[in-house]
């Protein structure tokens, strides 16, 4: 078995519970996920088995979350998760306040993720650290935001509100929240998180543990091929002749001018004449050449 499981992420599970209990479902131990949910957080979490996980670092890198933010808390791990540092009823604050503020967080932003999160420093995890008592300064990166829209908004002692946000890779909702929590001098945290798209898969597409099992108990369970995740790669389809030398690991080159369009340099979905995925390959522009990074035979990465 080799393809890709859009897994709906149960709330109190880690990325690895969900990766260790589809092992035991389908009797495989070559299972990985692309990308990790807080136990808190719920939805999409993308599941690759057998041989396609070596496909993981080719997925795309947006995702989609529901998010409620609460405001007037603080907590030590920026969701109700942890242990709560300050709690002071907020006052005077609307709508139009908040929808102000989160104008700083769209575009390309800066962000330290939460203390509590699996980046490594040192080579240990923060979350290990944070738990052991270590003090350290969490290294702040660039993320990028592609919208946030406000969905609903509950006043009172501790406003919560609903939010919607696109973004890219590597972006930690629990610290938008924290931040924008900063930004209203209130303190914010996460209340509730659910990833509704990510890397090409949907929730409303998505199975849950227990819909897995059945399928697998029915027999009706099938992967989602390589080729329908990686529709976002740019394909170059090969000529039977060329089939033949890229499935023994060559160099393909004279390829049609408009098989090896631009972007130069990047990375291709190969596949032949009829469709069939073949793997992924590097077209470097100024070698005229396709060069093999992953090559599958009948579906099979070699």
């Amino acid at each position: 078995m080799h393809g890709f499981l859009n897994l709906n992420k149960p709330f109190g599970f880690t990325s690895h519970d969900c990766v260790a209990k589809v092992r035991r479902l389908l009797r495989l131990k070559k299972v990985g996920h692309g990308g990790t949910l807080d136990p808190a957080a719920t939805g999409v979490l993308p599941i690759a088995v057998g041989k396609a996980t070596r496909l993981l670092q080719y997925l795309r890198h947006d995702k989609a979350y529901f998010a409620t933010v609460r405001l007037g808390v603080r907590t030590t791990t920026d969701d109700l998760e942890g242990e709560i540092i300050e709690s002071q009823p907020v006052s005077g604050l609307d709508l139009a306040t908040v929808k102000e503020a989160l104008d700083r967080f769209r575009g390309t932003i800066r962000q330290i993720p939460p203390k509590y999160s699996a980046i490594q420093v040192g080579g240990r995890r923060l979350y290990d650290l944070a738990r052991s008592g270590v003090e350290v300064e969490v290294p702040e990166r660039t993320v990028e935001v592609y919208s946030i829209e406000v969905l609903d908004w509950r006043d009172g002692k501790f406003p919560e509100v609903d939010l919607q946000i696109v973004c890219g890779g590597g972006t930690y909702i629990r610290a938008i929240a924290r931040d924008l929590g900063s930004a209203l001098q209130t303190g914010g945290t996460l209340a509730k998180l659910i990833r509704t798209h990510s890397s090409g898969f949907s929730r409303s597409d998505s199975l849950t543990l227990e819909q897995l099992a059945d399928k697998m108990e029915m027999g009706t369970f099938q992967l989602i091929p390589p080729s329908a995740v990686l529709q976002h790669l740019i394909p170059i389809s090969l000529a039977d002749a060329d089939v033949r030398r890229w499935c023994q690991g060559q160099k393909i080159a004279d390829l049609p001018c408009d098989l090896a369009s631009k972007p130069a340099d990047a990375i291709r979905r190969v596949q032949d004449e009829d469709g069939r995925f073949l793997g992924i390959g590097t077209w470097v522009e100024s070698a005229q050449l396709l060069v093999p990074k992953l090559v599958a035979i009948d579906g099979d990465l070699k």
